[in-house]
């Protein structure tokens, strides 16, 4: 799952982004509105949302993204702690709004509870057939057994769980990869997606010719 984080300072912008890449999250990140506007938002799962940034407000950012049709859940991240201030960025447009200073893993916690709002999913654990994967301490059992899986075996585990019996396409699968490597070459997903199939069973994951890939319940 992708997010975008946009933070102006540096410091915090930087200890986000690393603790959500070990919570096993693909994270961009943007220091000001200009910069965020670069990002195509469809190949978001998130948005987390200062808004004090340096060339403008992230409210006003915010609103103009609603209105263009943007539907990602937004945390709000801001000093800003009246009531006034909640109320104005719910009605905004936001899902939430965390007051700094905050604790990580109330952060955590929150970017946890988006998601399954997202996926309208109501536990961190994914269940399909014998395949369990709990997305909050990044372990997944089969038949219970736990395997052992690499991040990147993972992050398409979670993306085909989370759309399970579904067609998810290629596109979106490797932009679930792009946070820990430096190239993606034409074949990087496939080569996951092999591996995955010799750990899980070779007919869990079916592929799509010119689509993608889906998790088929038949394999149980």
């Amino acid at each position: 799952m992708k997010i975008l984080l946009v933070e102006d300072d540096a410091l915090l912008l930087n200890g986000l982004q690393k603790a959500l890449v070990q919570q096993q999250y693909c994270c961009d990140v943007a220091n000001s509105i200009s910069e965020a506007r670069r990002y195509t938002l469809n190949d978001y799962d998130l948005l987390i949302l200062d808004l004090g940034l340096p060339d403008g407000d992230g409210l006003s950012l915010l609103k103009t993204w609603r209105q263009q049709g943007c539907v990602l859940p937004v945390l709000i991240l801001t000093a800003r702690d009246s009531l006034d201030d909640r109320v104005k960025g719910l009605d905004s447009g936001a899902d939430d709004y965390l007051v700094k200073p905050f604790a990580l893993a109330e952060l955590q916690a929150r970017v946890r509870a988006l998601m399954r709002r997202r996926f309208e999913k109501t536990e961190n654990a994914l269940q399909f057939g014998s395949l369990k994967l709990d997305m909050n301490h990044h372990q997944v059992w089969q038949n219970g057994n736990e395997l052992t899986l690499t991040r990147m075996e993972y992050a398409i585990l979670r993306r085909l769980m989370l759309h399970a019996g579904k067609t998810v396409q290629r596109e979106r699968l490797q932009q679930d990869l792009y946070d820990w490597t430096d190239e993606i070459g034409s074949n990087t997903l496939e080569v996951y997606i092999h591996h995955l199939r010799r750990k899980l069973g070779s007919n869990y994951i079916k592929t799509i010719r010119g689509e993608g890939y889906r998790l088929e319940s038949q394999a149980e």
